[in-house]
């Protein structure tokens, strides 16, 4: 199978994970949530769309600045543009790759 290619305009992407679908899967189900402001996980936002991608090893993150926050295990790509996803179904994998503006500090409280 091919991979396959998805674009998503969002300001914000959260990477987490649920349990596996079944119990005949390898992997767990990779969750991508998209939003449109910086920072969600502070202010408890709904999120614009949630990708879930079950049975998946893993997502790599090419080329971006991201943060890991250790309260919650997710992982917050802020700053974004436009996503792109390589879904790789086969090999259980997704390669993300973004138009990020580059931001070097945050001031506290700031979207």
């Amino acid at each position: 199978m091919a991979i396959k290619t998805e674009k998503h305009k969002a300001k914000c992407a959260m990477l987490s994970r649920k349990p596996r679908t079944n119990e005949d899967d390898d992997f767990k189900t990779a969750v991508i949530a998209l939003f449109n402001e910086n920072n969600p996980h502070k202010t408890g936002k709904t999120p614009l769309k949630v990708l879930e991608f079950p049975n998946m090893e893993k997502i790599r993150v090419r080329n971006l600045n991201v943060s890991f926050y250790l309260e919650g295990n997710d992982i917050v790509i802020n700053d974004l543009k436009e996503i792109k996803l390589e879904i790789d179904e086969d090999n259980r994998k997704i390669v993300l790759r973004a138009e990020q503006e580059k931001v070097e500090s945050r001031k506290a409280g700031k979207r």
